[in-house]
């Protein structure tokens, strides 16, 4: 019990280091050639560090539908883009209301996190009475009409290829500018936080117990006298909630919105993400969102350097092309790591011990407790 005591206190403390040391990156003048476009407290590098922390905390809210309850959705972008399509309409729809601009931004704010939990909800309610590829099935087919209507822009407001651009005017001014930058970073780091903390608290709740030992055991679950469907409907809920969470600091980040960001496509992206990490890893969405990031980043940079163009076609076309090193990186760690960066680094770090063994027993035993 001591053990387990001081291994919480140690998590705790590191995680508390790693969110210091985070928070003063912009206060630093940190550089890291080829990976970071300038020294840290750049609006560049820290425009594109804020991104990669909402990317991650992103792919913290698929890690719960995807690696807690183990169901892969193709659909969770669409949450995403409700929080960033939702605040930029409703922002533009209360300008005319006369009301002043905190009380219109923090209004935007909760009506669209009200969007995005009834949208959650009724996609939830869906999908979730299939399972397995139906359940895949389900949320790609809804993700793509949402994507049509996006792109169409129905009712005039969704700006259609164009996407929607964020009315600034209703934005409080530390949010707003290049030189306010660094507050969007805090921003971005602050909802990496806040999407942590509820995971955290999702997967140690009974609620998290029941949806892990459903993914194990559904049957089981269900001779115990508890209803797997209405506590995946709650996880799935809570899943786009976060999302919407994240959309809303990316759409603070960039002031726009396209359409890009509410296609399956992009769900892939973060099926990619978790699995590059690890699955049933928190830490590994972070880790897999930030190296995915940075290098989607930085690839684009390698790809038009002078010394690819001047080698022989064989490789430079492949070279030439991000997202066959992308792709590439990710077959290598499907074969080799596939626990993922982070699964990888506890098999370095400590012999295998049947973990994985007994964890459907224990998450079981404690159900029947």
């Amino acid at each position: 019990m001591r053990t387990f005591m001081q291994s919480i206190w140690g998590k705790l403390a590191l995680g508390v280091a790693i969110v210091a040391l985070a928070a003063i990156l912009p206060l630093l003048a940190i550089d890291i050639p080829g990976v970071l476009p300038g020294p840290t407290y750049t609006p560049g590098t820290l425009t594109v560090l804020a991104y990669a922390m909402l990317i991650s905390a992103l792919a913290l809210s698929y890690h719960l539908i995807f690696g807690v309850a183990g169901l892969l959705s193709f659909g969770h972008a669409m949450f995403f883009a409700a929080g960033a399509y939702g605040l930029g309409i409703i922002l533009r729809l209360l300008a005319p209301s006369g009301m002043p601009e905190e009380a219109v931004f923090l209004i935007a704010i909760v009506l669209t996190l009200v969007l995005a939990l009834v949208l959650g909800n009724l996609v939830g309610a869906l999908a979730l009475r299939v399972t397995g590829i139906s359940f895949a099935m389900v949320t790609l087919a809804v993700a793509q009409a949402m994507n049509v209507l996006i792109r169409r822009n129905v009712g005039g407001l969704t700006g259609g290829e164009e996407g929607v651009r964020l009315e600034v005017d209703m934005v409080p001014d530390f949010l707003v500018g290049v030189v306010n930058t660094r507050n969007l970073y805090w921003l971005a780091l602050a909802i990496l936080v806040l999407v942590y903390l509820a995971c955290v608290w999702v997967e140690h709740s009974r609620l998290g117990h029941v949806v892990a030992a459903s993914r194990e055991n559904e049957l089981r679950v269900t001779v115990l006298g508890l209803r797997p469907y209405f506590v995946r409907l709650f996880l799935f809920a809570t899943a786009a909630v976060l999302a919407a969470v994240a959309g809303i600091g990316f759409m603070l980040l960039q002031s726009a919105a396209t359409p890009r960001i509410s296609t399956s496509d992009f769900t892939l992206t973060l099926l990619v993400i978790v699995v590059l990490g690890g699955v049933g890893y928190r830490w590994g969405a972070i880790v897999g969102g930030i190296i995915y990031t940075l290098l989607d980043q930085r690839l684009s940079a390698l790809a038009s350097a002078e010394w690819i163009q001047q080698l022989p076609d064989v490789l430079r076309i492949p070279l030439s092309e991000p997202l066959f090193i992308l792709g590439m990186l990710f077959v290598l760690v499907v074969m080799f790591a596939p626990g993922g960066i982070v699964g990888l680094s506890h098999r370095i770090a400590r012999p295998r011990r049947g973990k994985q063994a007994a964890e459907e027993p224990a998450v079981l035993q404690d159900l029947e407790a």
